[in-house]
């Protein structure tokens, strides 16, 4: 049985200029630092805590404060983004068919459980979705494969008929180390960007594009 497992951010969404803006009012504004948009979106992947240590050093933050500095990266992010919080075009569509026709979906992402309710439930989407796989669910952040890994255990399905979809090339890393396959959508990188990574079924902007039902229907 085929198997669609789905990043959240910049792959359901199209919000991580939105992570970005948040990020830099965090880091430029509340912390003094001074990372252009090119450092902010070469570090802003992974868990809250393991970005904060890239971009500032492993000794600037306690636990304490790396919690308290996460929540507030994450207030900021939900209260620019909310009004314009909306499904990439053509993906409720495919969710639906997706669910009519039985196969079983996921959510695997490096979001935190608060910012996955957020989207699950201001869209009224939940329903699609078997099982969701968060940073808090994992030791290890993409492209280590621990995400796709546990999302494949929690449907009950073999890892051979996984196919992941994703928009950064950590995230496609980390479906090759869990041995899947991805489709990417290209709201945050371009397609020369993948380069190297051989587990690529198609790229696409959004999910209105023919492929999508041929991969429900095959």
């Amino acid at each position: 049985m085929r198997a669609f497992l789905f990043d959240l951010n910049g792959t359901m969404i199209d919000d991580m200029s939105y992570h970005a803006r948040a990020w830099t009012k965090l880091a430029n504004g509340d912390l003094g630092g001074n990372f252009s948009p090119a450092d902010i979106k070469r570090e802003m992947y992974g868990k809250n805590p393991e970005v904060m240590v890239r971009m500032f050093g492993k000794d600037r933050f306690s636990a304490d404060e790396m919690r308290t500095l996460s929540m507030n990266k994450e207030n900021y992010y939900q209260a620019e983004y909310l009004p314009d919080l909306k499904l990439i075009d053509g993906l409720e569509d495919f969710l639906a068919a997706a669910k009519k026709a039985g196969i079983p979906m996921a959510i695997g992402s490096a979001a935190i459980p608060y910012n996955i309710d957020f989207v699950l439930d201001n869209l009224n989407i939940r329903h699609y979705f078997e099982a969701v796989v968060s940073a808090d669910d994992v030791e290890l952040s993409k492209p280590h494969p621990e995400t796709f890994l546990k999302a494949a255990q929690k449907l009950q399905v073999s890892i051979a008929d996984c196919i992941v979809f994703e928009d950064v090339p950590k995230g496609v890393e980390a479906a090759a180390n869990a041995g899947m396959v991805s489709v990417v959508i290209t709201t945050t990188h371009t397609e020369e960007e993948f380069e190297g990574l051989t587990n690529i079924l198609h790229f696409a902007k959004d999910y209105t594009p023919d492929f999508f039902n041929q991969l429900i229907q095959s």
